[in-house]
């Protein structure tokens, strides 16, 4: 049996604490700096069962580009943000915050908000 471990970006980028799964049962997390857990990733595993991490649900934005301009004017936005994006088909989901949805209403790039599992970073975790 896999017991998953909901977390959100930032929470995959704590890599020591005390973890408590959802079944109660507690462990210590001590992996080295700048680990960043990936979602499916196995953290801990009794006799009986494995605990997972998975991403938990948050804030998101989720823009829908119609087509490469749009696209590409959305991509240059957030990146000037130094936010993390997920692609999935033609969403692109960045968590959201209130700087990125002000933006994001100013231009013609429909979106919405919604709440759901990230898998990117969290804002100011961005890699180049």
């Amino acid at each position: 049996m896999t017991i998953e471990i909901p977390m959100t970006a930032a929470d995959r980028r704590r890599v020591r604490r005390l973890i408590v799964a959802p079944d109660g049962v507690q462990f210590p997390l001590q992996l080295p700096a700048g680990t960043v857990l990936q979602p499916g990733q196995i953290l801990h595993r009794t006799a009986d069962c494995a605990y997972a991490v998975a991403a938990a649900p948050e804030d998101v934005v989720v823009a829908r580009p119609s087509g490469v301009a749009d696209a590409a004017r959305l991509g240059h936005l957030i990146g000037n943000l130094h936010r993390d994006i997920e692609v999935d088909g033609d969403e692109i989901i960045a968590l959201a915050d209130t700087a990125l949805i002000g933006r994001l209403r100013r231009t013609a790039v429909p979106f919405t908000e919604e709440r759901r599992a990230f898998h990117g970073r969290a804002a100011g975790e961005h890699a180049h």
